[in-house]
């Protein structure tokens, strides 16, 4: 079956490691999916990020961070606009996740940004995906 929507693999990778309590999760790169993981850091949602190349293909390998239960920083990522249904939003109509504690992932004219910095910069766009 061919793979048409790297983002929502990527996403389930890196829900599927936190669940299992992996340490780290080596996906196939895009960059859309190297930006969303360097986002993922900024927010402190995951430790770090490294992005590597194997031969002509490129992978990021994101360490995933957990709390001190032994629970992973991210409760909940949810794919939002999917190709077959994308969803575009105003700057106005940007959602704040969780009251503020989440963060929602746009892409924009100035590339992936967060919900904070789309609202700030007045600026809308594809709400790619919501994680808490």
């Amino acid at each position: 079956m061919p793979r048409t929507d790297f983002i929502a693999d990527f996403l389930t990778m890196i829900r599927n490691a936190g669940k299992a309590r992996k340490d780290a999760v080596t996906i196939p790169a895009s960059n859309m999916t190297l930006r969303i993981a360097e986002l993922l850091k900024e927010e402190g949602f995951v430790k770090e990020v490294k992005p590597f190349n194997e031969g002509n293909k490129r992978f990021v390998r994101v360490h995933l961070k957990f709390l001190k239960d032994g629970r992973p920083a991210i409760q909940g990522l949810t794919r939002m606009s999917t190709p077959g249904r994308r969803r575009y939003l105003g700057w106005e109509d940007v959602p704040r996740v969780q009251s503020g504690l989440g963060v929602a992932l746009v892409s924009t004219s100035k590339g992936v940004i967060t919900d904070r910095e789309a609202r700030q910069s007045r600026v809308g766009g594809e709400l790619i995906c919501k994680v808490w």
